[in-house]
């Protein structure tokens, strides 16, 4: 293959790009988690210090003072701070992603006029590096659970698999913001704005069983919701999920990959002109 030549629009040419420029992504990924931090005292210390921070300000104020409980569950002391940590990575990867997309291009201007550099791997960066704190927060979860229920469950080794749909949409989906956001810089915004509706519209704060019956449905039909409820599933209650529904997740999840991929490629041409 020509190292110069574009990879197709396709999913196959999806595949492709992907492996030819792993070299790439896998440097500029490290420097993308390295330079968040470049310049603190603390360095990277700050990638494990932040979700202990927010999990001790969660179980303080959801176990202590709002004394919350989480419906159908027998918590204890600090179990719905645990459970709504699990809703906030899940949320925080897609967040993450969705709300850099749409200023990437414009972000790296420098590269778009370069014909030997593939724009195609800034979404996929940002991934990366949203993925990095993603599995720090876990262990940080992981660690609260075994402190404050003593028990983990051998489930968690499937989470990645969890993890599989909502990773392949969010990069269908940072692909096609990451375009729209050059010729509509208005996006950035509504993303922003709309995310964290989100959170609201996602059972993270709360479990689907805790909404009246006339609402789930609603809620089932944000893709978020069974992420984040197979999360828990497997993470803290040791249920296997039903890989039937897996499956669909990860079709459905591909299928917004190829689209947001193809809408990608085929829009670029006109970045140089717009930027």
């Amino acid at each position: 293959m020509d190292p110069h030549s574009r990879p197709s629009a396709g999913p196959i040419g999806l595949v492709v790009g992907l492996w030819k420029y792993r070299s790439l992504i896998s440097q500029m990924t490290k420097r993308e988690v390295i330079g968040r931090y470049r310049g603190s005292v603390m360095g990277l210390t700050w990638s494990f210090f932040n979700p202990v921070l927010m999990l001790a300000v969660y179980t303080f104020v959801f176990s202590e003072i709002f004394k919350s409980r989480w419906a159908g569950v027998e918590t204890g002391k600090g179990g719905f701070a645990i459970l709504l940590f699990v809703g906030m990575i899940v949320h925080g990867l897609f967040a993450e992603c969705a709300n850099r997309a749409p200023t990437l291009v414009m972000a790296n201007s420098n590269y778009v006029k370069k014909v030997v550099f593939p724009l195609e791997i800034l979404p996929v960066i940002t991934l990366g590096s949203a993925l990095f704190h993603s599995c720090i927060s876990l262990v940080v979860l992981l660690a609260a659970q075994f402190l404050i229920q003593g028990e983990l469950y051998w489930t968690a080794l499937l989470f990645p698999l969890i993890l599989v749909p909502l990773i392949l949409a969010t990069l269908g989906v940072s692909w096609f913001l990451a375009s729209l956001g050059v010729y509509l810089r208005d996006v950035g915004h509504v993303i922003t704005v709309l995310t964290t509706v989100l959170l609201f519209l996602s059972p993270v704060l709360y479990p689907v069983a805790a909404l009246p019956d006339v609402y789930k449905p609603w809620l089932k039909l944000n893709p978020l919701t069974y992420i984040i409820e197979e999360s828990r599933s497997v993470l803290l209650f040791g249920h296997v999920p039903n890989w039937g529904n897996l499956a669909i997740a990860v079709v459905i999840g591909a299928v917004i990959a190829c689209v947001g991929y193809w809408f990608f490629q085929k829009t670029r041409k006109g970045f140089a002109d717009v930027i």
